[in-house]
């Protein structure tokens, strides 16, 4: 058996590692946690720091002489510079290590693409050594005069150090923050690109492009870029899509990205396509591993590999259908896959309300509900996300139907409910915060007028003197269309407060609509406890 080199062992990469598995190969993988969830799924673990580039080398030239190395692959890691540096000196297929380079650091493949013309945010780098100075000059560069901007680290993924800037007074500070989640201490600022946002997936090879998956993302909660879910495939008329994918296949060459994956975060503006970045890999977020497979019934994760061991995509080639833009390829998606994630307000979860339900329906073989995939657990500690590693956990659904596969995946994201922990500093803080407070937002935004109505029909009330909380006549018309970060509407919130309190409480209903409001049901069930008597 050869060996194949993983890089990675979480979840992102148990696609890779188990398909490489199932085509026969002896499976190595390294990750700088050795107690990364995958790890034991790897015939050979190295506990290697993925920067680590000549440590890896030397592993990886070890397998080669014990067995042979076939290939270098990752999925979903920000590590792809790091596949390329170990294959190019083992002579292994895949991109060119400048080419990864281009793909892994901001300041380059910006630079490529003003070089090449490719559609991409005007931008200025800012280096921890010059901080000062840089902020000066970007203060005087008139295409970045004007506000909204966008800072972010120049070497990281996930939406980490990644803000929205809107005026010069939070500027500094964005820096600061971005700089601290980079890898080499700099920071880009580039002007802000208004419109909506799409993942797209492809493989590059013999000089084409391969789209093998096209997203719509849901991108919520200012000034922050937290992705709640992508929806696979996009709903976008037929000429969108092609100027898209033809800006996406420019950005590709640009980079000098020739034989392996190419990963697009890319928007529709009103002047055009822009591309947010590319990465030379396939994407994270479930959606190469999970949501184009199910949509498809193509496994890209075995197509990839199959391009970093030298060999022939023979299914892709075999089901890819040409498309109006020259060189680009595209694999139709027969059905709809929908990924959305689950968040909490700040503090420590005791148990989690729901799960027994959306397990019992996942064991149903006809269900669209295909995963459950939570990443908090009782006793850890959450807070409201500010970027893309700080959600509680996600769901994905399948249909053929795009309406059922998107209302089921919203619709179980909804009854999943965190209960939170007594006595919290954090949570205390949040739900103290005036309810027009823009981040982290309240769960229920609603007019003003509406929220003064509600307060002055409660007055002097306690949820004690009822059987059951009645909603006031000013929430009626809010009570379906309004929903808090995981689509729950006003009336399932009071109907899950209703069915999850354990006990009676004698509490102020301007103190229960005042935590609903800002903090859901899991606000209402925290305050809930405050006011716990002995049932008479």
């Amino acid at each position: 058996m050869k060996n194949v080199l993983i890089l990675g062992a979480g979840l992102m990469q148990k696609p890779a590692i188990e398909t490489a598995s199932k085509l026969g190969y002896k499976v190595a993988v390294a990750d700088g946690n050795p107690k990364a969830v995958c790890s034991s799924l790897a015939d050979i673990f190295e506990p290697i720091d993925l920067k680590d580039r000549d440590s890896l080398l030397s592993f990886a030239r070890n397998l080669d002489k014990n067995g042979g190395l076939e290939g270098v692959f990752t999925a979903g890691t920000d590590f792809s510079a790091s596949v390329a540096f170990v294959a190019q000196h083992l002579s292994l297929p895949g991109h060119s290590y400048e080419a990864a380079l281009n793909a892994s650091d901001k300041i380059r493949m910006r630079t490529c693409f003003s070089e090449a013309g490719v559609p991409s945010p005007c931008f200025y780098c800012v280096d921890y050594r010059n901080e000062g100075k840089d902020l000066d000059e970007i203060r005087a560069l008139p295409e970045l005069s004007s506000f909204p901007l966008v800072v972010k680290p120049v070497d990281n993924m996930g939406g980490r150090g990644c803000r929205m800037v809107r005026s010069p007074e939070e500027l500094a500070s964005a820096v600061n923050i971005a700089v601290s989640f980079s890898r080499t201490k700099r920071a880009v600022v580039e002007q802000y690109m208004p419109g909506r946002e799409f993942s797209i997936d492809s493989l590059v090879f013999d000089g084409e492009v391969t789209i093998t998956g096209f997203a719509d993302r849901h991108i919520f909660y200012p000034p922050y870029f937290i992705e709640m879910g992508h929806t696979m495939p996009t709903v976008i008329n037929e000429k969108d899509w092609s100027d898209l994918a033809e800006t996406f296949r420019d950005g590709i060459k640009a980079l000098g990205l020739t034989h392996g994956a190419a990963k697009a975060d890319i928007k529709l503006t009103p002047e055009g396509p822009m591309i947010g970045e590319i990465a030379a890999r396939l994407s994270g977020g479930y959606m190469s591993g999970w949501t184009f497979p199910y949509a498809s019934g193509i496994n890209l994760t075995e197509q990839a590999l199959l391009l970093a061991l030298g060999k022939k995509p023979e299914l892709l080639l075999e089901k890819r259908k040409a498309t109006s833009v020259k060189g680009i390829w595209n694999l139709d998606t027969e059905k709809t896959s929908a990924e959305r994630a689950w968040v909490s307000i700040p503090g420590v979860i005791e148990k989690t309300e729901g799960v027994s339900e959306l397990l019992a329906e996942k064991k149903k073989n006809s269900t669209p509900l295909k995963d459950f995939l939570p990443r908090c657990n009782s006793g850890d500690k959450v807070s409201f996300p500010v970027n893309n590693v700080g959600k509680c956990g996600n769901i994905i659904t399948c249909s053929e139907n795009y309406d059922e596969a998107v209302s089921i995946a919203e619709e179980a994201v909804s009854s999943i409910v965190p209960v939170l922990r007594s006595d919290n500093k954090e949570t205390e803080a949040f739900l103290s915060a005036p309810l027009d407070t823009e981040f982290p937002p309240s769960a229920f935004i609603l007019p003003k007028e509406c929220v003064e109505s509600v307060f002055s029909e409660c007055a002097g009330k306690n949820i004690s003197s009822q059987e059951k909380i009645e909603m006031p006549a000013a929430l009626i018309p809010y009570a379906e269309a309004v929903k808090d970060w995981n689509k729950r509407n006003i009336r399932k919130s009071l109907e899950l407060f209703e069915s999850l309190k354990t006990s009676f409480v004698d509490m102020p209903l301007c103190s229960f609509w005042k935590a609903l409001f800002r903090g859901g049901v899991q606000g209402a069930l925290y305050k809930a406890a405050e006011y716990e008597v002995e049932e008479k």
